[in-house]
């Protein structure tokens, strides 16, 4: 068992490594990225449309931080099987731990992302929660299993489907703007309520923002959440599993 988190941290390094190469700033572009997004949608939505939306920049970063891990997670197991090629032919190992590092790479720079959000609360006057740190764990657990599966799921059809790049993307796009990151939950009509149901990453948004805000958690889509996270994972496992005795025939 020991070899096996030996391989994970190193397989994790490696991807920080990768990340950063030759990057003067390192860390700050991770953060800098929704920061700008923040900027954009701030003018467009704020600005120019008028949104009503109370300390909107803190709104906005509240979401876009845990869309961005989402995201990134998502969008970089696409290639993360094809650039181990490799160690996958070479080595002899538990294949799901290449898309394991990729992700926990992706958690690390959300877990540092969150000194930001509570810059942006202490300029907003906002006062952390006592149970701050509670509520964390209890949102980033089965964000953590969701991104994790749909990345064993993505990662492992990519290889037999080089053109899945195109379609995951697009979904992603559609589905940022079917999650409620610039707008609020409840702009969202009542017969279109069901939307925010069946979008497994709406609900860990809503909750996300609540935290920060200094609101209680909503248990509905809490558990609705860590249900979310069972199934994909699971889902996305057994798919990994079922393909990964031909990924080295296919690399």
């Amino acid at each position: 068992m020991a070899h096996l988190f030996d391989l994970v941290y190193v397989l994790t390094q490696k991807e920080i490594k990768v990340r950063y190469k030759n990057s003067v700033l390192g860390y700050f572009w991770s953060v800098m990225h929704p920061l700008a997004f923040a900027l954009m949608f701030y003018l467009a939505f704020k600005v120019f449309m008028k949104v009503q939306v109370e300390d909107y920049p803190l709104f906005l970063i509240t979401g876009l931080f845990p869309w961005q891990w989402f995201s990134n997670s998502v969008s970089s197991s696409l290639f993360v099987l094809i650039d181990n090629a490799s160690l996958i032919k070479k080595l002899n190992f538990p294949r799901e731990l290449i898309p394991l590092s990729s992700v926990i790479n992706h958690s690390f720079h959300f877990l540092l992302s969150l000194p930001i959000i509570l810059l942006f609360m202490y300029i907003y006057d906002k006062s952390p929660a006592w149970w701050l740190p509670v509520g964390v764990v209890c949102l980033f657990l089965p964000q953590f299993f969701i991104n994790y599966g749909i990345s064993l799921a993505v990662s492992s059809l990519h290889l037999f489907f080089r053109d899945l790049d195109r379609l995951v993307n697009i979904l992603i796009t559609l589905l940022f703007y079917l999650t409620p990151v610039v707008y609020s939950e409840s702009m969202v009509p009542d017969n279109y309520s069901f939307i925010l149901y069946l979008n497994p990453v709406a609900g860990l948004l809503i909750n996300w923002r609540r935290l920060f805000l200094g609101q209680p958690l909503d248990v509905s889509f809490l558990l609705l959440s860590f249900l979310y996270a069972f199934v994909i994972f699971l889902s996305g496992y057994a798919l990994f599993k079922k393909l990964s005795w031909r990924f080295a025939e296919v690399l």
